[in-house]
């Protein structure tokens, strides 16, 4: 075969790689994409699951906004055999990271140390409901990066909810306590970090009304960190924000500025909010039946995406719009059955 040919071949070979590739890649998120003519948990499932695996193959590394989260949705997603291969694949790439990249060149921030912990564990509790080794080894990890007074050194980045504030991560901790199985909560070194998790707590409470409710969420697990006069203020606060539409915003959960100088929307419904908001309610004891909960699962289900994504704007500029891989997330897991089937009960306020 002549030169010509050999690259004319290299090429087609090329193109046809990245077609494939270009297809298996979400498209961007974006505001103006069109609402689905109906609702499909396959499809939300789908994208999660594509938007997981392009970032994890492209950047190498893992975000509180896509592929961890993508490890926390999933199990409660129905398996087939292409999502299960996938599942497992990105359950590995974590597991490299704390094997592997933290004992040669260490994790790249604290943050990194505590999301790993909790979404490991929250992946084991919701799999096969044994303590991986490699979990064990991120929740030890996880404790000795603990401050003194509590808390942890997070991501300051100025992409709230998330990355914004040390805050965000008391909850996360809680979470990789709390759900690791073999009744990890009863150890000594669970003990004594989730202590001081609640010292932290007395002196600094959490700043904003979606980091209270990010506290709702341990307690499906049995950690309670929120006193029962705070707990149904922060749920009442949650209710009353709801749209007439059904849905919440996410601007209306915190007070953050934006880096784009722009005004916060507060006026529209998003998918962040609403998945957020539904998830952690039903983490509370809401039941599905709630008029208010029913509400918010009906605009899940009118404001999806084609893509079977649920958009969500940024809180800091208007760009990459990651927000939408978390909110898509959250959306799945207040949508699965197996997710609310495992909530707690108790009675609505």
């Amino acid at each position: 075969m002549t030169r010509l040919k050999w690259c004319a071949l290299l090429f087609f070979v090329m193109l046809c790689c990245s077609h494939a590739w270009a297809q298996d890649k979400p498209i961007e998120n974006t505001p103006d994409e069109a609402i689905a003519a109906e609702y499909s948990f396959k499809s939300a499932t789908e994208f999660l699951e594509k938007a997981s695996t392009q970032w994890t193959k492209s950047r190498q590394c893992f975000t509180c906004h896509t592929n961890y989260m993508y490890l926390i949705a999933k199990p409660g997603v129905p398996p087939t055999e292409a999502d299960d291969v996938t599942h497992r694949e990105i359950r590995a790439e974590l597991e490299k990271l704390v094997d592997e990249r933290w004992v040669k060149s260490g994790p790249r921030w604290d943050a990194e140390v505590v999301m790993s912990a909790a979404v490991l564990a929250i992946n084991d509790a919701a799999t096969t409901g044994t303590l991986h080794a490699t979990t064990k080894k991120a929740l030890d990890r996880m404790w000795t990066v603990q401050r003194e007074d509590g808390g942890f050194d997070w991501l300051k980045c100025g992409w709230p909810p998330m990355e914004s504030d040390d805050d965000y991560g008391i909850a996360i901790a809680a979470l990789a306590a709390g759900a690791a199985p073999e009744n990890y909560l009863q150890s000594e070194a669970a003990q004594q970090g989730v202590a001081k998790l609640r010292t932290y707590l007395e002196k600094n409470p959490a700043p904003t009304l979606h980091h209270q409710a990010m506290l709702l969420w341990p307690e499906r697990y049995g950690v309670k960190l929120l006193t029962a006069e705070a707990r149904q203020a922060c749920i009442e606060k949650l209710l009353a924000l709801q749209k007439e539409d059904g849905g919440w915003s996410s601007a209306t959960l915190g007070d953050w500025k934006r880096g784009d100088g722009l005004p916060q929307d507060t006026e529209h419904s998003d998918g962040y909010a609403t998945g957020f908001t539904l998830f952690v309610l039903q983490q509370s004891g809401l039941p599905n039946t709630d008029p208010r909960l029913e509400r918010g699962l009906t605009w899940l289900k009118k404001n999806q995406r084609v893509s079977g994504r649920w958009h969500s704007r940024s809180l800091n500029k208007d760009s990459k719009h990651y927000l939408s891989h978390a909110g898509t997330a959250f959306a799945i897991m207040a949508l699965s059955p197996s997710s609310l089937a495992q909530a707690p009960s108790a009675p609505a306020p």
